[in-house]
């Protein structure tokens, strides 16, 4: 007879006090700070309610698949594979990721799935769920949310956990939703029940005060990313991108860079009419990313072949500064994909495409290396230096956007992004061995 764990976690009173409403609203919210235990909070009260769900399907999602497993399935072991230890397994459920929980009423099967494309809703389609758990919903598209409300309609029980941590304050999820059901629920107007509660870092009684202080170690005080994920506020981005490289830039050069291998990125620049190239020495084990040499070219007036040339003569120029160091690959703008191939036929380095990352994930690494003294330039990048300090937010926009005007160096910065940004997971999970590679940071 398989034997069943039985996990201990440490909960504070705030924290009891929403698993318990769990038990009676439908619609259950827990915003906050990274490790504050906003998630574990509700993997808890779904294993409740799964256990007694009448329901057979039900589903849990994240920006991606492997995110939702990540969080929800294994939660640093307190997840739902652990709350059913002894009684689940991983499997397909019509082409999804699952997990088979044998519970009291019967087996039933959880669907994991990603929902940050827009096209993410097509992989729900086709099952009627019971309840649905969602880690990270800010980061959902709105067609994702949007189809599995439509597909608990016919839930015998339905219920909806979701957690976050802090957005800008005009982000669709508390324009279109959050903010909301807060209204509706005060009014009395919201039927099922809105149960939010908003926790921080020290809320979570089961971190130690060691691990908490150097969790927080690794942010920028005053930052947009410290305000949110440590401070637990929503806040509008503004001002500069990189605060803390503007204040303390000379702390960032280095003179004997460390590195395994480089790999050079490349913007084309399109309608602003400029072509940026940057090389980056990456560490075989993501703890560093140097920023070996950028420039930046203005397109006017130049040929195609001209480009051409201009970079076989940075290519040569890297080749020349770190003599026998392998350069793995080019990473040029996906969007130009005429000149891409041109230049695969001139040089003999492999050209693939940008994965173009969303830029915001882009930033929130730069800041977290920035913040842990990961990131490095030499003498060699005077374009990136200048457009890191000039970055500023676009605060004309509800959502998060890096100014992109034409009066700073944004193909500079896509060139050097471009550089790393396949590692980009890689990297930021480098910054939270220290937190025993949980989400978060």
């Amino acid at each position: 007879m398989n034997k069943v764990r039985t996990l201990y976690p440490v909960w504070t009173m705030k924290h009891k006090k929403y698993i318990r409403a769990c038990r009676e609203s439908l619609i259950n919210v827990a915003e906050g700070a990274v490790r504050a235990g906003k998630t574990i909070d509700n993997v808890t009260a779904f294993a409740y309610e799964l256990e007694r769900s009448p329901d057979r399907i039900h589903l849990a999602t994240g920006s991606t698949s492997a995110n939702a497993k990540l969080n929800i399935g294994d939660a640093n072991g307190y997840g739902l594979e652990y709350q059913f230890r002894g009684r689940c397994r991983w499997g397909k459920f019509k082409g999804n990721e699952c997990l088979y929980v044998r519970t009291s009423k019967g087996l039933r099967v959880v669907i994991f799935a990603g929902g940050a494309k827009a096209d993410s809703y097509k992989k729900i389609r086709g099952n009627s769920y019971g309840l649905w758990i969602a880690t990270e919903i800010n980061l959902h598209h709105d067609n994702t949310i949007r189809e599995a409300f439509n597909r608990q309609l016919a839930a015998r029980k339905r219920k909806i956990f979701w957690d976050l941590n802090p957005d800008n304050p005009g982000a669709p999820i508390y324009r279109n939703y959050l903010d909301r059901y807060q209204e509706r629920a005060e009014q009395g107007e919201l039927i099922g029940g809105y149960n939010y509660q908003h926790f921080t870092i020290f809320d979570n009684a089961s971190l130690p005060e060691s691990r908490r202080a150097e969790i927080i170690s690794q942010y920028v005080p005053g930052s947009l990313w410290y305000m949110r994920d440590i401070e637990g506020k929503r806040c509008a981005a503004q001002g500069a991108v990189y605060p803390y490289f503007a204040e303390h830039k000379e702390e960032f050069y280095t003179d004997s860079p460390d590195f395994d291998f480089i790999q050079i990125g490349v913007d084309i620049g399109g309608t602003r009419s400029w072509f940026a190239f940057a090389a980056s020495g990456i560490k075989e084990d993501y703890s560093r990313v140097t920023a070996l040499s950028t420039r930046r070219h203005k397109a006017q007036g130049l040929t195609p072949e001209d480009f051409y040339q201009l970079f076989l003569a940075f290519e040569k120029h890297i080749a020349r500064q770190y003599p026998g160091r392998e350069i793995r690959a080019v990473y040029s703008d996906s969007a130009e994909q005429t000149l891409k191939n041109g230049l695969a036929v001139r040089t003999e380095l492999p050209v693939r495409n940008s994965l173009k990352r969303p830029i915001m994930d882009r930033v929130r690494c730069e800041n977290i290396l920035m913040a842990q003294g990961r990131l490095f330039l030499t003498r060699d990048c005077a374009s990136l230096e200048q457009a890191l300090e000039a970055a500023v937010y676009d605060d004309r926009k509800l959502e998060d956007e890096r100014l992109d005007d034409g009066t700073s160096d944004i193909d500079t910065l896509d060139a050097f992004e471009y550089s790393w940004e396949r590692y980009l997971n890689r990297l930021v999970r480098a910054s939270r061995r220290g937190e025993g590679g949980s989400s978060g940071v």
